[in-house]
């Protein structure tokens, strides 16, 4: 059963949190001279070469881009407007190195940039995959009101898709059960996770996950905090729980193979920068009260 909210310190940084940033509508009808500009190549960015290397693009440095398809407004910071530039998939920006994948900039851009350049990958998918209305099939342009798309022909509103996602540590004694999905690297393991289905309740998602992946019951599920995950689009809400019963049983589908495991025997865990790692950790830390 649930029983509300978790009472001790759960203290997570969430590094995809872009809540600094502030989306002021109507957005500006020209970007402004002092605009920064974040150059967004398929799901990776650019970062200019230097040490240390940065971000962002001043709107001097963006107009002699190569190749850009789209640009998106992305909101101020500190009475400064920023801004997403997708360039073509095979651009080649001088002076620059190209990430593929976000996750990889973990420890290269301090935290606030990494969240801007996580929101300008976002972004742009939201406006390269939303270019005609799914409801009639017409051609869709970006409202300068709000962070949406509206079908010129039929009036149809979209917005950028947030996917809901339960992850929760588990709790036995002095133990904890991770599990190695097929798609991790060898010896991996990690909390189990899955997307809340229409009509599930977070908790109700929480209990089903488990049941379906692990094949045991659990109680006492307390909510301990989020993270903006955008791989592409999941917003990760982290939960502890407490084993009830049954034996493991694994799906052999999402889950190869799941354990107990004590303080003094994790296996290879999660990288800091996931609420994954951050619910191990605070377990590691004894805050939730059971060490």
């Amino acid at each position: 059963m649930a029983t509300g909210f978790f009472q001790q310190s759960f203290p997570h940084t969430a590094v995809f949190s872009s809540a600094f940033l502030e989306p002021l509508y109507p957005e500006p009808a020209e970007p402004p001279k002092d605009a920064q500009w974040v150059i967004v190549r398929e799901n990776g960015v650019y970062l200019r070469s230097g040490e240390p290397p940065a971000l962002l693009y001043t709107h001097e440095e963006n107009k002699v881009i190569p190749d850009v398809l789209h640009s998106q407004y992305l909101g101020h910071r500190d009475g400064v407007a920023w801004y997403a530039r997708e360039v073509a998939a095979d651009t080649t920006v001088p002076g620059s190195v190209f990430y593929p994948d976000i996750r990889g900039l973990y420890g290269i851009l301090p935290d606030d940039e990494l969240a801007i350049a996580a929101l300008a990958v976002r972004i742009i998918a939201f406006d390269r995959t939303t270019r005609f209305c799914g409801q009639c099939g017409s051609e869709m342009r970006q409202s300068k009101e709000e962070r949406a798309k509206v079908c010129e022909a039929c009036g149809y509103v979209t917005y950028p898709r947030m996917s809901p996602a339960i992850i929760v540590l588990i709790r036995k004694d002095d133990h904890i059960l991770l599990a190695r999905s097929p798609r991790f690297p060898p010896g991996f393991h990690s909390v189990i996770a899955g997307f809340v289905a229409p009509g599930e309740t977070l908790e109700e998602a929480v209990r089903r996950e488990v049941r379906e992946e692990v094949g045991i019951e659990i109680t006492n599920i307390r909510y301990l905090g989020s993270e903006p995950w955008p791989f592409p689009d999941s917003l990760m809400i982290g939960f502890v729980a407490d084993y009830a019963g049954g034996e493991i049983v694994i799906d052999n589908n999402e889950i190869i193979s799941a354990g107990w495991f004590d303080r003094d025997g994790l296996p290879d865990i999660p990288r800091k920068l996931s609420i994954a790692r951050a619910l191990i950790d605070w377990w590691l830390a004894g805050e939730d009260g059971n060490s």
